[in-house]
């Protein structure tokens, strides 16, 4: 069974058909830079534009950058606050005519690496993080999601975690991977104080092999840590298979 799966991020909206069975990609995925701003209109543009060049007519899953309760945006951060209280899923049914299902994209991601990640079969706590734009964070209890957490809001030395130590912070501020090590070592450390995982799987753009390999040996947890098996890709996956089971966010 193949869904088509979305990812809307800070920086670009990834599309591509996944096949459920496996969680692997059915085509070459499709990244159209977010618009600025990411209007609700803007958005809604893009992500129909991407239906058609898949050429898609079946149920499509939406992972979006934001708290989503039963098809609602309920927060904006990476995005227009316009589409705060917008029942996001029936719009983009409405403007696409496909049976739609929008999540959180850190929840997204968690749900494909839970599946057929870094975290299969695992029945600890474990706690995804998707490290981009913003982070975004994922909970799993015995398998179990406990949906739209916000540990990437969560204070560190007086900073927004993500604010302190995501990767647009990383670029914006020209750090080397050593000094944002240190930034991102700390928020690690508060999250572990606060929610101590027996594992921790680190996802995102920063997920990447060649940029993984820059500081993931600088970092030390009590916890097991590990980077996702699923990469930038975890996002797309997780939407799809979200669309063909809502029951699990």
């Amino acid at each position: 069974m193949q869904i088509l799966g979305i990812d809307v991020g800070g920086s670009g909206i990834k599309a591509a058909p996944v096949d459920i069975g496996s969680g692997t990609l059915a085509a070459d995925r499709l990244r159209i830079p977010t618009p600025s701003p990411a209007t609700p209109k803007a958005v809604i543009k893009v992500i129909r534009t991407q239906i058609e060049h898949f050429e898609w007519d079946g149920p499509v899953g939406v992972a979006f950058p934001a708290r989503v309760k039963h098809g609602v945006v309920r927060t904006a951060t990476n995005i227009s606050k316009r589409f705060i209280g917008m029942p996001f899923a029936d719009e983009l049914k409405k403007k696409t005519g496909l049976p739609t299902r929008v999540v959180n994209d850190a929840d997204a991601a968690g749900v494909a690496e839970m599946l057929h990640g870094a975290g299969k079969g695992l029945t600890d706590l474990v706690l995804v993080l998707t490290v981009g734009t913003g982070i975004g964070s994922a909970l799993f209890i015995n398998q179990t999601l406990v949906p739209n957490t916000e540990f990437g809001h969560v204070d560190v030395r007086g900073v927004v975690g993500e604010v302190y130590a995501s990767d647009r912070t990383r670029k914006e501020k020209s750090l080397s991977w050593a000094k944002w090590s240190r930034r991102f070592q700390r928020y690690l450390d508060r999250l572990e104080f606060l929610v101590a995982p027996d594992l921790i799987i680190v996802g995102g753009g920063v997920s990447k092999p060649e940029r993984a390999r820059e500081f993931m040996p600088l970092l030390k947890a009590d916890a097991e840590l590990t980077t996702a098996q699923l990469g930038n890709e975890a996002g797309i996956v997780g939407a799809a298979i979200y669309a063909a089971d809502p029951t699990i966010a």
